[in-house]
Parts: structure tokens; C-alpha cells; sequence
């Protein structure tokens, strides 16, 4: 970037905008911009990718948008160098940059993390310091604070810091960690897309690129500050007893995610049952596992359980499930006869497998009928049981309504001399309703 404006130059470059020359830096930086938006609105197409950070909803809240137009933007300037005075591109170079900043930690924060409330806020921070910048740099005000900040300095350990010293480290911390995070990013979506058997590798390994890249724009951050590598060994001694005590129990759902993912015991997609909760797989992550039931909770389960603790997997090897419901008929039922009728009532119902085909066995001779059991198999857990369950006992309804079966009520038989007493009783004649005489 260019020295910056004193006063002086300040008026100067009022009256320069004031001259007709400007009119001309006018209308190329239109010319500047309208190309940029063209080339942006033929690569994006008629709508812009999904959670892409070059192209946004819209044609100029992308990252390609102020960076074509601040290429063409300084490549007009120079070209007109040595024609005209620039005063228009003195103000519109910066404003393009400070755009450029906005839009690039804006779009990648925003899809690293797509959910996180905070990132409104960090967006107007972030614009506000820009535009802030920007008239400091035109107004000349930038070089002197800069003067004001080299003044205020103190010393660490052997090396002297300044103000200024800690808030420009801390400004390219900062970009270096937005492009960490912009890289992890691009290879994680990439990654990430598809679907297939290798879905829980391409995650474990997209979370291994983004520790490795933000831990890389870590050190570059903190080496942009100013502060001394070497003494990080200290700090990871202090962070190794901080989890050997502390974080133990975080630093072993960290592990145990990675083993997780590496094992492929549980994958996203699996129907799995944790601790009494039963659902759907729908994210792994580094510490927990997200698990959906049907209806529609959700559980963040710690990656220690999923190591630890039984866990039932309705998905691991094969997806088809065996779900069982009862019915009751009278004795006297001619149950060999029924039983190929029920089997395919029962397989005539939707979702239920003809392989393997519907069974159905007498399990029990109760005190008020004959139960038995009908076992059927499904191959999408995750749609529901009790709905096709459901559907079976309509079924077998229908069929016994259809075939005069008869589902007995609760029965009670008396014996010995209790039935005895009763019969007497009944039989006797009420004394009070007599109307026989002496």
C-alpha cells in the first residue's frame, strides 16, 4: 500500500478530486467494477454454490467479487500514472482492500462455523475496524497513531514490545488464522463429498487436516506476535499435566473419536442404541457423537461411551431387523390352517421383507386362548417400528375377522364346592319375597 496522506496532501487531494481529470478515474473505476461484476456473475452461474466463500447470494457479497475488482482497480491506476493525477483510486484502492478483508473473514467464518450466532457480531467488528482503518489511512491520522503506539511499549523477558508491535501481530494472527480456516475448509467439503461406506474415514481425516492447519496458523500466529517458540516447550509441559489431571476426561473423548472414526465400529447413518437412547447417527465429531432418535431428539454422547460401554448397532453388519408382535386365539382354533394365512397377511403389509419370509409359531398355551407370536423383518429401522408393527396387527386383524377366528376374552372357570354353594343359593327362594302361609 502506498505511503500515507498527510494533511497537505489531504487538501491536495480534495482539489484533485474536484478537477475534471477525475471524472475520467471515475469512469474507469466503473468500467473496473462492472467488469469484475461480469466475470464473477459468468463464473458463478445462474445461482451461487452452496457454503461456497468465493461466490455469495449475491454477485458482490462473495471474496472473487472485491478481489477482481482490486486487481483491475490498482492495474487501471497504474496504467493511468502517467496521464492523469490520481485522486480517485487513492480513495477507491483502500476501500477495495478494507472490502476485500471484510468479505474474506466474514465468508469464511461464516462457513466454518455455518450455525454460530457470534459470527454477526464479528462481522460488524471486523467492518468497523476496516472502515475505520481506511479513513485513519486517508484522513493521515494512521501515521500518527502509529507514532503514538511505538511510544507505549514494555519489556518481556529480554525483548522489547511495543503497542504497536502486539496490534499489528495480533491483525496478521489473525489473517493467518482466517486462512487456516479457509483452507481446512475447502479440503474438508472436499472431502466430505459423496457418500459411501467411507464417509466416518473422509470425516476423520478432514478433522485431522483442520487440528494440523490451525495448529500450523497457531505457530505463525504466535510467531507474527512476537513471542518466542521456544517457550512453548514449557507451556506443553504445563498442558500435559493440565490433561494428565484436569482434562483427562476430554482428552480421552478426543482419542476415543479419532478410534471411533479409525474402527469404523460406528458410522454415520448407523441405528444405534447408547445408554438406553436409541436413534440415528448424524455426526461424529472429535469429542462427542450426535445421535437422532425418531423422534426427533437428539443426544450429544460422549466419544468415552462409544468405547466403554455396550453399544448396540442395528446397522454394523446387516440392516435388516426382526420385529415381533403377538395375537391370541380361542381354543378349538385351527391354528395349522391359520398360521400360512397369517403369514401372508403379513407379508402383504408394505416394508415387510419376503426374505427372510414372516413366521409364525404357537408359544404358549395361556389360561384364555392360545398365544401366538409373529415375527417379521424390516430393512429400514430408522423409518419406525411402531408404525409398521402397526400395520401387521391390522393385518392379522382383518384375516381373523375375515376367517371367523375369534380372539377370547378374559375366562374364569369355578369347581368343587364354592360352584356348589352358588348353584344352592341361586336355587333357593328369597325369604323376604315369600308369600307362602303357615
Amino acid at each position: 500500500m502506498e505511503r500515507p496522506l498527510d494533511m497537505n496532501e489531504l487538501g491536495e487531494l480534495l482539489r484533485s478530486l474536484a478537477q475534471p481529470a477525475a471524472l475520467t478515474e471515475l469512469a474507469v473505476l466503473a468500467a473496473c467494477l462492472f467488469t469484475a461484476w461480469g466475470v464473477v456473475r459468468l463464473m458463478r452461474g445462474a445461482q451461487a454454490p452452496e457454503g461456497s466463500i468465493w461466490f455469495g447470494r449475491r454477485i458482490f457479497d462473495g471474496v472473487l467479487f472485491p478481489v477482481l475488482a482490486l486487481a483491475l482497480a490498482f492495474a487501471a491506476k497504474l496504467a493511468l500514472a502517467g496521464f492523469v493525477k490520481a485522486a480517485v483510486f487513492k480513495l477507491a484502492v483502500p476501500i477495495l482492500m478494507s472490502l476485500v478483508v471484510i468479505r474474506l473473514s466474514v465468508r469464511v467464518l461464516g462457513a466454518t462455523f455455518p450455525n454460530a450466532g457470534w459470527v454477526r457480531m464479528i462481522e460488524r467488528s471486523i467492518s468497523w475496524l476496516a472502515w475505520i482503518a481506511v479513513v485513519a489511512w486517508v484522513t493521515g491520522l494512521l501515521p500518527l497513531l502509529l507514532d503514538a503506539m511505538d511510544d507505549v511499549h514494555w519489556k518481556m523477558g529480554t525483548a522489547q514490545v511495543s503497542l504497536r508491535n502486539v496490534v499489528e501481530g495480533s491483525l496478521t494472527a489473525a489473517l493467518v488464522l482466517v486462512i487456516a480456516l479457509w483452507i481446512s475448509a475447502a479440503i474438508e467439503k472436499q472431502l466430505l463429498r459423496g457418500t459411501g461406506n467411507t464417509l466416518s474415514i473422509r470425516k476423520m481425516a478432514a478433522n485431522i487436516v483442520r487440528a494440523l492447519l490451525l495448529f500450523v496458523g497457531l505457530l505463525m500466529a504466535l510467531s507474527a506476535v512476537g513471542i518466542d517458540l521456544t517457550a512453548l516447550s514449557v507451556l506443553g509441559g504445563a498442558i500435559g499435566v493440565g490433561l494428565g489431571f484436569g482434562l483427562q476426561k476430554i482428552a480421552a473423548n478426543y482419542v476415543s473419536g479419532f478410534v471411533v472414526l479409525a474402527e469404523r465400529s460406528v458410522r454415520i447413518g448407523d441405528m444405534v442404541k447408547v445408554d438406553g437412547f436409541e436413534g440415528r447417527i448424524t455426526d461424529i465429531r472429535t469429542r462427542y457423537t450426535v445421535i437422532r432418535a425418531l423422534s426427533g431428539r437428539e443426544s450429544i454422547v460422549p466419544n468415552e461411551m462409544l468405547i466403554t460401554q455396550r453399544v448396540e448397532n442395528s446397522s454394523l453388519a446387516d440392516p435388516k431387523v426382526v420385529v415381533t408382535t403377538t395375537v391370541q386365539v380361542a381354543y378349538g382354533t385351527d391354528v395349522r390352517a391359520l398360521q400360512p394365512k397369517l403369514a401372508a397377511a403379513v407379508m402383504a403389509v408394505p416394508r415387510v421383507l419376503a426374505d427372510p419370509a414372516p413366521s409364525i409359531h404357537l408359544t404358549e398355551f395361556a389360561a384364555d386362548g392360545i398365544n401366538l407370536i409373529v415375527n417379521f423383518w424390516i430393512l429400514d429401522p430408522e423409518s419406525g417400528q411402531g408404525n409398521v408393527r402397526s400395520d401387521v396387527n391390522l393385518a392379522v386383524l382383518d384375516l381373523l375377522n375375515a376367517e371367523g377366528v375369534e380372539i377370547p376374552f378374559p375366562q374364569r372357570v369355578l369347581h368343587g364346592a364354592v360352584a356348589a354353594t352358588l348353584a344352592r343359593d341361586e336355587a333357593a327362594p328369597d325369604p323376604a319375597t315369600s308369600t307362602d302361609t303357615p
